[in-house]
């Protein structure tokens, strides 16, 4: 045997794109089947689902469906063509767009936004009465988020023994709104520069590293930060303190209809069905343990949760997208979702609570409604940018990879490419490549290349096409593949 035939034996197989087909995933399932009751029983109660709600159910209902429309794509060699269905592109609770808006995002973050410095992850954790306020009402959420970076920002630059005038930090931060268990959980992951920008006289900025914090720090910035926060709400008339508790005042939220639905998803509680009100089952298969905190880079206080313990150093950048990925993940995923004898929803937590729970069940129009909590509201950006990576800050241009920002000099946007291809996301076949090694620009018959030919979307041609790839040779097709295409018929020359 040569070589070269080896090597070709050798070589692992390529992995090759599969189309997803959420109807036969537990969620979609679901969905279907029980949320037009969920939104009847809403609606019976006098709580009408809010417009932004229905239409993320709606959407998601089509999400990678063909029935709905799809491209079409061929190899321009072989000429093997394949459906690609269309995506419902919401951002509440759907795995698929999900993991593809968590790709885009951290892909654009590694290349575009976070300098070849190292990086801290930052993530606060609020009271659960601070997590319904912010779900209610985002505004607020907001103005805490820049609290927080202040109270940080300042730390490292006085850590760094300089002034806010002659030093500048930076941040990214990513909003999440769920916890491991399908809850409503608000909190901050925030990605900070390990340290600071100096500028001199001559306009450039040179990077000072500063150590990281230690346990009687994280102390006392989660006491600044939690009395900061709570100064800010007294001044906007939404808490009222005395000696011993503290007090939401919501007049007027009452009359939102999803403040049950996310009182009970911040709280582990049933929102619908007889059993309203009391605590989600939990299945415990494990023993409990006891925290110990001696080591762990976290501090807790009146509810508030700082933990700065993950870092990537400057050149581990496959670490860093990791990270991104994870902090920017879908709030739901179809793995750890299964279903129990009685028909009930059974989810699997990501890691194990101390107590020992590992599994929350949820009866399906219960777990309707925990999704609807989860869904944002509209125009609310998830992902904000601080410091010297914010969009107006002059030090932006010079310290992120792709050059963004104003240049102090010119006066103008320094960028090389063109408007289209900077409002351009990256596309379905890029985000494959990057995140699965999957090549969907190649076709996987004969390696040539493959190219959009059509976009389907009326529905009579839909339902044409779909009803003639049912059938051949009366065997069902994969709904995802096109027959072979067939020579013209032969006509009779000497007739």
């Amino acid at each position: 045997m040569s070589r070269v035939t080896e090597l070709k034996e050798s070589t692992p197989p390529r992995p090759q794109h599969e189309r997803h087909q959420p109807e036969k995933s537990i969620l979609y399932r679901t969905i279907d089947q029980y949320y037009s009751e969920f939104r009847d029983y809403m609606a019976e109660q006098g709580r009408s689902l809010p417009f932004h709600v229905q239409k993320e159910f709606d959407e998601y209902l089509k999400c990678g469906r063909l029935e709905h429309g799809f491209l079409r794509v061929q190899c321009s060699s072989c000429h093997h063509e394949r459906l690609v269905a269309f995506s419902c592109k919401r951002r509440g609770f759907c795995p698929s767009c999900g993991a593809r808006r968590m790709a885009e995002s951290a892909a654009l973050l590694v290349d575009e936004v976070l300098p070849h410095q190292p990086m801290r992850q930052w993530v606060l954790s609020f009271p659960f009465q601070l997590r319904f306020l912010f779900a209610s009402r985002p505004e607020l959420m907001c103005k805490v988020l820049s609290i927080v970076y202040r109270v940080i920002s300042s730390h490292l630059i006085k850590k760094a023994g300089l002034t806010q005038k002659t030093a500048k930090t930076g941040a990214v931060t990513l909003i999440q709104r769920f916890g491991s268990a399908l809850n409503l959980n608000v909190h901050f992951h925030m990605l900070f520069l390990d340290g600071i920008y100096v500028e001199n006289k001559h306009g450039k900025t040179t990077f000072q590293r500063t150590n990281a914090p230690t346990q009687e720090e994280l102390a006392r910035l989660v006491h600044t930060i939690s009395h900061r926060v709570a100064l800010y709400l007294e001044r906007q008339g939404v808490l009222e303190r005395d000696e011993e508790n503290s007090y939401l005042q919501l007049d007027g939220m009452d009359e939102d209809p999803m403040q049950q639905l996310i009182g009970c998803s911040v709280s582990y509680r049933i929102a619908v069905g007889p059993q309203q009100g009391r605590k989600v089952f939990t299945l415990q298969t494990l023993p409990a343990i006891e925290e110990d905190g001696r080591y762990a880079q976290v501090a807790k206080e009146s509810g508030f949760s700082l933990h700065a313990g993950v870092a990537a150093q400057a050149w581990e950048r496959d670490k860093l997208e990791r990270l991104c990925r994870y902090i920017s993940r879908p709030a739901v995923s179809e793995k750890r979702l299964s279903l129990t004898s009685a028909g009930n929803i059974r989810y699997k937590l990501k890691t194990p609570y101390s107590d020992g729970t590992t599994h929350v069940i949820f009866e399906p129009l219960d777990f309707i409604s925990k999704l609807a909590s989860l869904v944002p509201k509209p125009r609310v950006n998830l992902t904000r940018f601080h410091g010297v990576f914010a969009p107006n800050s002059k030090h932006r241009v010079t310290v992120t990879p792709a050059k963004r920002g104003k240049s102090k000099q010119r006066g103008d946007l320094k960028e090389d490419k063109t408007p289209e291809e900077r409002r351009a996301a990256m596309t379905w076949a890029q985000r494959l490549k990057r995140v699965f090694k999957i090549d969907v620009e190649t076709c996987a018959h004969c390696g040539g290349a493959v190219k959009v030919i059509a976009c389907i979307e009326d529905q009579q041609v839909i339902d044409k096409i779909l009803s003639h790839l049912k059938k051949k040779d009366g065997l069902p097709l994969p709904p995802d593949a096109l027959p072979e295409a067939r020579a013209p018929p032969q006509t009779n020359l000497f007739g």
